[in-house]
């Protein structure tokens, strides 16, 4: 992930950890501070399919552009890519935006992508060929081959921002939009308690209240420790 983050132009003082735990304070110390944004990835189950459709059906599809928009949301449309909208949602919001080199991917992404609307911005990352190269560049120095986009895979990706207005977004291509799912303070960043309230351990608790699979793997983009 830093790898990928990095050649598309995310300064390398930036990185992603893992992070081990939600509550052992001495796990969490091991991941740099302040954390911008924070990685959810986990197997999408009956559970979490019902609260996505039952939460997303009152609300409008999302339709903000322009740079007045407190976050940059992009529509997943290319299947099996939720895994690079995870990324490129840290990335391009919050703190970790103003550490992205000028005149690299993306930083030339998001001065594209900011004046549309959402469906032209998913119709902007169908035809990027840098976002491409990148993504498929990637997945050849793993250890496992990158899914087709036929494929059936079960593991989704959800990103949790903070702004510069101190609010956790949920951020999740598939979703009708970007969910605002609190204030934070000043002097919280996206791993805080209240952070983690609003954000992962809510999404961890449905899922144990309802039968859910609380399998998951969290990390985070925080300073770099090279």
């Amino acid at each position: 992930m830093t790898k990928l983050v990095h050649k598309l132009g995310l300064s390398p003082t930036l990185a992603f950890h893992d992070v081990y735990s939600l509550d052992d304070p001495d796990l969490l110390a091991f991941v740099p501070r302040p954390v911008y944004a924070l990685l959810l990835v986990f197997p999408v189950t009956d559970t979490y399919e019902k609260a996505r459709t039952t939460e997303d059906e009152p609300l409008p599809e999302y339709s903000a552009s322009g740079s007045g928009e407190e976050i940059l949301w992009f529509r997943q449309t290319i299947r099996n890519a939720c895994g690079m909208m995870g990324l490129l949602h840290c990335a391009c919001n919050g703190g970790a935006r103003g550490m992205i080199a000028p005149e690299t991917d993306l930083a030339n992404l998001i001065t594209s992508a900011l004046p549309l609307d959402p469906s032209s911005r998913a119709q902007l990352l169908e035809t990027s060929p840098s976002i491409a190269q990148a993504h498929a560049s990637a997945a050849s120095g793993g250890d496992t081959a990158a899914p087709s986009a036929e494929a059936n895979v079960d593991l989704h990706f959800v990103a949790f921002i903070k702004s510069a207005e101190n609010h956790l977004w949920e951020l999740d291509g598939r979703r009708k939009g970007p969910l605002n799912r609190g204030k934070l303070g000043d002097d919280e960043d996206a791993l805080a308690e209240k952070a983690l309230d609003l954000g992962v351990r809510r999404f961890l608790k449905r899922e144990e209240e309802l039968g859910g699979d609380l399998r998951f793997s969290l990390v985070a983009l925080a300073p770099s420790m090279d």
